[in-house]
This record gives structure tokens, sequence and C-alpha cells, in this order.
């Protein structure tokens, strides 16, 4: 019997050891790109904790909302608000998110505009990457409906690079991003467009994991990730995506967005 027991408990053991975990990443960039930042992280994370990973990089967002929303990943990072819709349909817990920084939308105009604030755009076509973008597009057009009741004629056009050449170019008057890829604008384009409006913040994209992963190893993954933050030799590793101070997340991070009427403007694929 003793020996049987112990046969039980080898096999329970490789059984565990040999799972591997999918871990899907919103879209952000090409999934060439996504690889090349998310990969040598998973394999860290491996390395000390054993728990294996299979990186999951799908080519647009909607396709990224289907899978979350069926529960095909075991781990994934996305926005905040997919956060909410991911607890919602899976019941999906954040686990990580950065406590460095804040997502907050910005609106922008051209420099030499006569535009100083957004009472100005009342019934204007505004670019934005996507509908379903957070601070660029989502939490923007809440804000300009339900704070200042304005009307406008939103036109998406795919990439926060994209809003920003619009509105330089004057193709729109305004247009939606966040402050981290304005930043990451050639300077010259930079130098064409001013700030007139910014969102509220909330707290940035966390990693999440589905409930059917056990507690033990969601807290080895959490763990090993906060670990690799602090360490001067491994923090590079969360660079690109970019994370500077992992710290212990969980869904009340995110449930004021759920008070702020955005449900209403999400676009369900």
């Amino acid at each position: 019997m003793k020996y049987s027991i112990v046969l039980l408990f080898l096999f329970t053991s490789v059984g565990i050891c040999a799972q591997t975990f999918t871990f899907g990443v919103v879209p952000q960039y090409e999934p060439q790109k996504l690889t090349a930042i998310w990969q040598p992280f998973l394999n860290k994370i491996t390395e000390k904790t054993g728990v294996q990973f299979k990186l999951v990089t799908v080519e647009s967002i909607p396709v990224f909302e289907q899978g979350f929303a069926q529960g095909d990943y075991d781990f994934a990072y996305m926005n905040p608000w997919h956060s909410v819709i991911a607890f919602d349909k899976q019941g999906y817990q954040p686990l990580v998110k950065d406590a460095a920084r804040y997502l907050q939308g910005i609106l922008v105009v051209n420099k030499n505009s006569k535009i100083e604030s957004v009472e100005q755009l009342k019934d204007a076509e505004i670019a934005f990457p996507a509908p379903n973008a957070l601070g660029a597009s989502l939490l923007m057009r809440a804000e300009l409906a339900l704070l200042y009741g304005l009307t406008i004629k939103p036109i998406y056009v795919q990439t926060h690079s994209s809003v920003y050449l619009n509105v330089a170019l004057n193709v729109a008057p305004a247009g939606g991003g966040v402050l981290g890829t304005l930043k990451q604008q050639p300077q010259n384009l930079q130098n064409k467009l001013k700030v007139i409006y910014k969102t509220r913040k909330v707290s940035r994209h966390p990693i999440v994991a589905h409930p059917y992963v056990s507690q033990h190893i969601q807290a080895k993954v959490q763990q090993a990730i906060i670990e690799i933050g602090s360490d001067p030799k491994q923090k590079y590793l969360l660079a690109g995506i970019p994370i500077i101070e992992p710290s212990k997340a969980s869904i009340k991070d995110y449930q004021q967005l759920t008070q702020w009427g955005l449900r209403s403007f999400y676009v369900e694929n």
C-alpha cells in the first residue's frame, strides 16, 4: 500500500510539472515583436518556478477579446477594461500590475489650432485608434459624452501613430491617445501637437489568471514576476512590456471603471 501511495504521488507531481499553461497577450504590436518581448520573460518565470508556458499571440484585439471571453487563456496580459470584462465572463483574477504608473488618456489637437478646450469639439470628427482602446478611445469617448455632454463623430484609424498623424496633418481636428505613445513619436511630430485634455487615471494593464489555474500556481507566478522586477539584473525583461514596478493586483484595482459608464461605449466582438 505504501509503495502504491508513493507511485501515485510521483505520478501526480510529474503530471503537474508537465502541464503547460497558455499565456495570451493583447496585440499591442505585431506577433513577432510580442514574441521577442514576452518569450524571454516567460522563460525566466519557468526557470524560477518550473511552470511551463505557451505564448499565444493573435493578429487583432477582437480576436484576443474572443479568446479571453471563451476562457482560452490560462494567463493573459490585457488592458484594465478587458480585465473587468474577463472577470465578469470567466472570473479572471488580476495578479500583477505596474505600481509605478497609471494609464491616462489624452486628447491632442494641432499646435496651431485655435481649439483650447473640449467644448469647442461639439459635433467634430475625432480620430481614435480603435473603439475599445481604453485610454485613447473608450474612456475618452465616455468622458466627452458623460462629463461634457458632447456629441462627436469618431473615426477609427487603427493605431495611435495614425491618430497623431491625422491631427498633425489637419485631417482631423483632434485625436485620442495616451501620453506613453505620444512620447514615442518622432520629436518633429510631437512638436506639431498639443494636449488639451487628460482623462481620469486608472491602474495599468494587469497580468491575470483564469480561476481554474490553482491558487498555488498563481501565487508562484505572481511572486516570480515581482522578484524579476526587484532584481536589477533581471528587470530589463519587463522593460518592453513595459512594467516598471510590478506589484500585487486585484479586481478591486479596476472595478471603479464599472462606475464610469464605459459599458455603453464598449463594442462587443
